[in-house]
C-alpha cells in the first residue's frame, strides 16, 4: 500500500492552518515542525490541499467498500491506487483507473496460467507429475496382468533383484577404481552369492504388516507429510483440497486402517466441495515448538492452524500456487516461495506480510532458512539468491546451474548451502565465494531432492561425518563426501525416480521413496537395504519422527502409511 510520510502530513496541516487564517498555530508547528528544512516545494501543493486529501480519502474507502461487497472473489489489493491519483482524479475517473488495470492484471494472470499449463511437467512439481505417474502405473498393472500368471511373479521378482545386486557390485568395483575405498568410513556393499540367500535376505528386508498402519481418508494423492517436532501427530497435505492432523498412537494398530474421526482432524481449504484443484495443498511444515502448521495451496494462500485443527490465520498476497513454505526456527516468521516469482516473508504475530522479494525471472520453487532473518530461493530461471529482511538486493548470487534449480537446503551450522537441478548436477555453495564449492555430477537424470544429514559440527551428532543425499529420477539415491566433494556411495536399490529422501534423527539410517511404490531404508554404515515396504502407489514424500523409531510415506493413491522402524 502506498504511504504518506510524517514529514508531508505535516506540511499539508502546516499550509492549511495558513490558509484558513490560524497564523500563530502555523507559525508553532513550522517551527517545531522544521517546515523551512523540509525539502517540499510549496508551488505544487495546490490550494486546500488537506481538504481534498481527505476527502479522496473517504471517497476512496467508500469505493472500496463498494467494490467489495458487489465482487466477492476480488483479491483486495488496492495498491495501484497512487495518492496523487486520488487527489487529482474524481471517482468514476478512479473506477475506471481500476477497471483497466486490473484487466491488465486478469491478462497476466491468463498468460501465467497458460504458461504454467505447458510447463507444468517440465517443473516437476506436484501436479502433473503425479498425474502422469499415475497413469503410469496403471498401464504397468494392466500390462502385468494380461501377460503375466499369477506364477510367474516370484521368479521375475527374483531375477530383478538379482540384477539390483549384480548393479551394486559393478558400482562397488568403480568406487575402488576411482579409490572411494579410501574415504573415510567406506560402506561396502553386501552382496549375496546365491538365489537361496537372496530369498532369506529379501524376507528379512520386509516390514511385516503387523508394523504397518495405513491412513486412509484423503480422496486424491498424498503430495506432502510431516511430523509434528514435539509430539505423536503427522500431518498430510492432498490434492483433495484438505491437510489433515493424525494422532499416531505409540503402538501402532494391527488392525490396518486407522481413520477413524476420533484421531484425524480434517483442515478444509475450501468450503463445502472438496476437489477443487486450485485448492490442492501443496506444502506444509510445523513451527519449531509443534504449536502451528503452516500450509501452502495451489490457490495461492498460506494458512495457519493450530494442533486442534482450527484455522487461526490465512496470508494473501501471492498471485499463483505456493511451492514451498518455512517457519524459521525462532518461530516468528513464515517464507513462502510462489510461481508468482517471488518469495515473502509473513510476520506471523502481526498477521501480514513483512518483505516481498522479487528478484527471480521465473517460478520460485524452493526456499530455505539459513538463519532467523536470511534465507536462500531457487527457481525455474536457474538462478539462487540469498536474501535478508531488511535488505532491498539479494545479499548473494549463486549463478552456476544450467537448468531449473528444484531444491536449496543450508547445511546443520548454515555455512554450506546445497543446490540440485534439472542439469543433472548438485552443487555446494558457501558464501565467501560467488562459484560453487563443489559440482557434483554422478547422476544421469534430473535430480528432484538433496538432504543434509543431521551429523557434524552444530548437531546432535558432533562426532560423525557430515554426508549430503541426493534422489534423482536415474533412480538412485547418491552420497557425497561434503568437504571433498566426491562421491561416497551410490544405492542402486529403486526402479523408478526417487522423490523424497531423508535421515534419521540419529544420522544412523537414510529412508528413500521412489514412484516404483517402494520405500527403503538404508543403513549409513554399510551402505544397503535393511528394511523395505512396498505399497500402492508412487511414494511423493517419506519422513521419520523425533524419536526415529516411526517413518511416514505419502502415497500417489491417498494414502499414508507410518511404519515402526526398529532393528
Amino acid at each position: 500500500m502506498t504511504s504518506i510520510t510524517s514529514v508531508e502530513l505535516n506540511y499539508l496541516v502546516f499550509r492549511y492552518l495558513q490558509e484558513s487564517g490560524f497564523t500563530h498555530s502555523a507559525f508553532t508547528l513550522g517551527y517545531e515542525a522544521g517546515i523551512n528544512k523540509c525539502t517540499i516545494d510549496g508551488n505544487l501543493i495546490p490550494p486546500g490541499a488537506l481538504i481534498t486529501f481527505v476527502q479522496k480519502g473517504l471517497q476512496y474507502l467508500e469505493m472500496e467498500a463498494n467494490l467489495s461487497n458487489n465482487d466477492v472473489e476480488m483479491d483486495e489489493d488496492f495498491s495501484f491506487l497512487h495518492p496523487l491519483d486520488i487527489i487529482t482524479k474524481d471517482v468514476n475517473q478512479l473506477r475506471q483507473m481500476i477497471k483497466e488495470r486490473r484487466k491488465n492484471i486478469q491478462k497476466d494472470r491468463d498468460k501465467n496460467k497458460e504458461v504454467y499449463r505447458e510447463h507444468e511437467g517440465e517443473h516437476g512439481r506436484v501436479r502433473e507429475k503425479e498425474r502422469q505417474v499415475r497413469e503410469k502405473e496403471r498401464e504397468k498393472e494392466r500390462e502385468k496382468a494380461e501377460s503375466n500368471k499369477e506364477q510367474e511373479k516370484q521368479p521375475e521378482e527374483l531375477a530383478d533383484r538379482d540384477m539390483v545386486m549384480g548393479q551394486e557390485g559393478k558400482d562397488a568395483v568403480k568406487h575402488e577404481e576411482n579409490g572411494t575405498s579410501m574415504e573415510p568410513e567406506p560402506m561396502d556393499i553386501a552382496t549375496t552369492s546365491t538365489l537361496a540367500s537372496q530369498e532369506a535376505s529379501q524376507e528379512a528386508y520386509e516390514i511385516p504388516c503387523s508394523d504397518v498402519t495405513i491412513l486412509e481418508g484423503h480422496t486424491s494423492e498424498v503430495c506432502a507429510c510431516a511430523w509434528n517436532p514435539t509430539g505423536s501427530l503427522l500431518a498430510s497435505g492432498s490434492g483433495d483440497s484438505t491437510a489433515r492432523i493424525w494422532t499416531i498412537a505409540d503402538k501402532l494398530c494391527k488392525s490396518g486402517a486407522q481413520n477413524t474421526p476420533s484421531n484425524v482432524l480434517v483442515l478444509k481449504h475450501v468450503k463445502g466441495r472438496t476437489n477443487e484443484k486450485s485448492k490442492d495443498v501443496t506444502t506444509l511444515d510445523w513451527n519449531g515448538e509443534g504449536t502451528l502448521l503452516a500450509t501452502g495451496s495451489y490457490d495461492g494462500q498460506a494458512r495457519i492452524w493450530t494442533t486442534n485443527g482450527e484455522l487461526r490465520t490465512t496470508l494473501s498476497k501471492h498471485k499463483g500456487p505456493i511451492f514451498s513454505l518455512k517457519w524459521n526456527k525462532k518461530g516468528d516468521y513464515l517464507l513462502t516461495g510462489s510461481f508468482d516469482k517471488t518469495a515473502i516473508v509473513w510476520d506471523v504475530k502481526a498477521e501480514e506480510w513483512k518483505q516481498q522479494f522479487e528478484f527471480h525471472t521465473g517460478p520460485t520453487l524452493d526456499v530455505d532458512w539459513r538463519n532467523n532473518v536470511s534465507f536462500a530461493t531457487s527457481s525455474t530461471d536457474h538462478m539462487i539468491y540469498v536474501c535478508k529482511i531488511g535488505e532491498i538486493r539479494p545479499i548473494k548470487t549463486f549463478a552456476g546451474h544450467q537448468g531449473e534449480v528444484n531444491c536449496v537446503k543450508w547445511d546443520p551450522t548454515g555455512s554450506l548451502l546445497a543446490s540440485c537441478s534439472d542439469d543433472i548436477t548438485a552443487k555446494i555453495w558457501c558464501m565467501k565465494q560467488d562459484k560453487y564449492v563443489h559440482d557434483l555430477r554422478e547422476h544421469s537424470k534430473e535430480i528432484y531432492a538433496i538432504r543434509w544429514s543431521p551429523t557434524g559440527p552444530g548437531t546432535n551428532n558432533p562426532n560423525k561425518q557430515l554426508i549430503l543425499a541426493s534422489a534423482s529420477f536415474d533412480s538412485t539415491v547418491k552420497l557425497w563426501d561434503v568437504e571433498l566433494g566426491k562421491l561416497l556411495y551410490s544405492l542402486n536399490g529403486h526402479r523408478d525416480p526417487v522423490y523424497s529422501v531423508a535421515f534419521s534423527p540419529n544420522g544412523e539410517y537414510l529412508a528413500s521413496g521412489s514412484l516404483d511404490k517402494s520405500m527403503h531404508i538404508w543403513s549409513m554404515k554399510e551402505g544397503k537395504i535393511v528394511k523395505t515396504y512396498t505399497g500402492n502407489g508412487g511414494i511423493f514424500e517419506v519422513c521419520w519422527n523425533k524419536e526415529g523409531d516411526k517413518i511416514a510415506a505419502c502415497f500417489a493413491n491417498n494414502t499414508l502409511c507410518v511404519l515402526d522402524f526398529r532393528m
